[in-house]
């Protein structure tokens, strides 16, 4: 079995010590030595601004016409919900499309069939994207 050694030191920067910092939930994660409260915390606020893990979530990033007429022809599930499109850098847009956990499955089935087709402006469409949080 490996063994596993984690080094934590004060670098002197802007903190009190090794005491609870009220607002910096990471820190006070280390403080505690308590991960689990740091991810339920995490959670919590998620769930509460509507953002995955608590909801199933698709990016869809392109030129504005194609974004546009994938929204057009998306059949949301009943929970699903438009956000944008909001501008991507130049000549792109974004739109987040999202949905509760337990309609996730009709979410990405929706948007497989319309990126299935073959269009002259190709659009990118991803499920609960990392780079999103």
């Amino acid at each position: 079995m490996p063994h596993w050694k984690f080094t934590i030191a004060y670098d002197g920067s802007p903190f009190n010590g090794w005491q609870v910092q009220p607002g910096l939930p990471t820190v006070q994660a280390l403080v505690r030595w308590d991960p689990v409260w740091h991810a339920s915390l995490e959670l919590s606020g998620r769930t509460e601004l509507g953002f995955p893990p608590a909801v199933r979530m698709a990016t869809i990033d392109g030129v504005p016409d194609a974004v546009a007429a994938v929204l057009d022809d998306l059949r949301l599930p009943a929970t699903g919900e438009i956000l944008g499109p909001v501008p991507l850098g130049e000549d792109k847009e974004r739109a987040l499309v999202r949905t509760s956990r337990a309609e996730g499955r009709a979410l990405a089935d929706a948007v497989r069939v319309r990126t299935a087709r073959k269009d002259p402006d190709p659009v990118r469409v991803r499920m609960d994207p990392l780079d999103l949080l």
